[in-house]
């Protein structure tokens, strides 16, 4: 009876289950119970999905329990081989396509279990032969894996498929070092670059086809996945997940439908002091968390209102990092390891010395930020209306910078006062993010005081 309960209190569903195709639309319903790695008891008795990473010890000689979920009575029926229990279900109703929390239907359990007189029973009530666990195994994939010939050539000439396992480049060979945030794609439910988890919209970045044979490609992606997998701040944005074993590989992180800051700043133009202070917080506070990551600080390099988006409650969150490739010389120096291919010069946020092709340090995001910043206060970009690229090439060749246009009473002299300093073409004479977070805490109690606009600004202590 312990067996039972167990069992029913880790059933969450039954539902019918179509035949699964990558058609570029993916089902995101990963839950914490899903995850191959916890010991949450599934159908804890019979043989597991061919490709299932985790290798079960079956549990021998159960009779069937009472007050079971209909679904496991089925797949109890059809592990033990009881043709007659499965045909009394299905005449009682029960979903011959009733799955488990694996996905497993009835089928997958008499293909694994050899039980041709059950596998026949069950086709001929339509079940779904080419339906996939979560593993991405089918009947007739398990059949074979067991060496059930009979099974598997009754499935075979139904016109069942088997799966072809296609291998990555970061492919393990040990079930057990696929990664913690390794995701299953049959999981994914939507279109590509836009798909829900859990009920919550989440960002997909898909890995270009042409780059699997690319080293280059596959080392990048790499890199931008261990930074990924190790940030954790308000401010940065967050990463759900990846795909490494199975092909598309692909990063999935949160998503945002209110877009990036330079939508923003294009559709509002000049926001309000009040709100471009809290902006300006929230991207220092995102900047400073990367910039003290340990052992060695992430320096962005492209940090622009494209890589800043908005959530929902208003605030900011840094993406967009991890993907220069640089070349580290020091703790905090730095080079482009391929400037000709990584840098956009056309971009007007870039630092004087990544423009160069210099050594550089984390200074260049501070450039970017103060750049950043004049364009929220400002109500357009540096040196508006010539083209970016123009304006990229004045400041870090001829080292010119913009003029404050904006009427005093919008522009504290401190703030001022900051956002040349991040510009300075000397890295030297740039503050630090934490210099900046406290800076920027002291104008907005400054202009607290002076009760302009206390009620439509709280203060980040707060």
């Amino acid at each position: 009876m312990e067996i039972a309960a167990q069992l029913k209190r880790g059933i969450s569903r039954q539902f019918s289950m179509g035949s699964l195709r990558m058609s570029g639309k993916f089902s995101f319903k990963r839950q914490n119970s899903l995850d191959p790695r916890c010991n949450t008891l599934r159908f804890g008795f019979g043989r597991q999905s061919s490709m299932d990473p985790i290798r079960r010890t079956p549990q021998e000689e159960l009779s069937v329990p009472e007050n079971l979920d209909a679904t496991m009575q089925l797949l109890f029926m059809a592990c033990q081989g009881d043709a007659k229990g499965v045909q009394d279900l299905l005449d009682d109703g029960i979903d011959v396509n009733s799955i488990d929390l694996d996905g497993r239907t009835a089928l997958h359990i008499a293909a694994c279990e050899g039980h041709v007189e059950v596998a026949k029973l069950l086709l001929s009530r339509k079940a779904n032969i080419d339906a996939r666990d979560r593993w991405g195994s089918t009947a007739a994939a398990d059949a074979k894996y067991y060496g059930n010939v009979e099974v598997y050539n009754i499935l075979k000439a139904r016109g069942a498929k088997i799966p072809k396992i296609r291998k990555t480049p970061m492919t393990v060979s040990n079930p057990r070092d696929v990664p913690e945030y390794e995701l299953n794609p049959l999981e994914l439910q939507g279109t590509y670059q836009v798909a829900k988890w859990n009920g919550t919209k989440v960002a997909v970045k898909i890995l270009d086809k042409d780059s699997y044979s690319d080293p280059e490609s596959i080392n990048a992606f790499k890199h931008e996945l261990t930074l990924l997998e190790k940030v954790r701040h308000p401010n940065i944005v967050q990463f759900v997940g990846a795909v490494t074993q199975n092909i598309p590989m692909m990063i999935v992180s949160e998503y945002h439908s209110n877009g990036d800051l330079g939508s923003y700043l294009q559709k509002k133009g000049r926001v309000s002091l009040s709100k471009a202070l809290r902006f300006a917080l929230d991207i220092a506070r995102g900047m400073n968390y990367l910039h003290e990551c340990k052992p060695d600080p992430i320096i962005h390099c492209d940090l622009k209102p494209k890589n800043i988006l908005l959530d929902s409650g208003g605030h900011l969150k840094v993406a967009g990092f991890g993907l220069i490739k640089l070349s580290k010389l020091s703790h905090d120096k730095a080079k482009l390891l391929q400037s000709d291919k990584q840098i956009d010069r056309s971009s007007l946020y870039v630092a004087p010395a990544v423009y160069r092709d210099e050594i550089f340090d984390r200074s260049v995001d501070v450039y970017s930020f103060g750049l950043i910043l004049y364009e929220m206060v400002e109500g357009v970009q540096p040196f508006h209306p010539r083209s970016p690229e123009d304006a990229a090439r004045i400041m870090c060749l001829e080292g010119k910078r913009p003029t404050f246009k904006t009427k005093s009473k919008h522009y504290p002299l401190d703030l001022k006062e900051l956002i040349e300093e991040c510009w300075d073409p000397e890295a030297v004479t740039r503050p630090t993010f934490s210099e900046i977070i406290i800076r920027l805490g002291k104008i907005v109690a400054n202009c607290s005081k002076q009760g302009g606009w206390k009620d439509t600004f709280k203060l980040p202590w707060v």
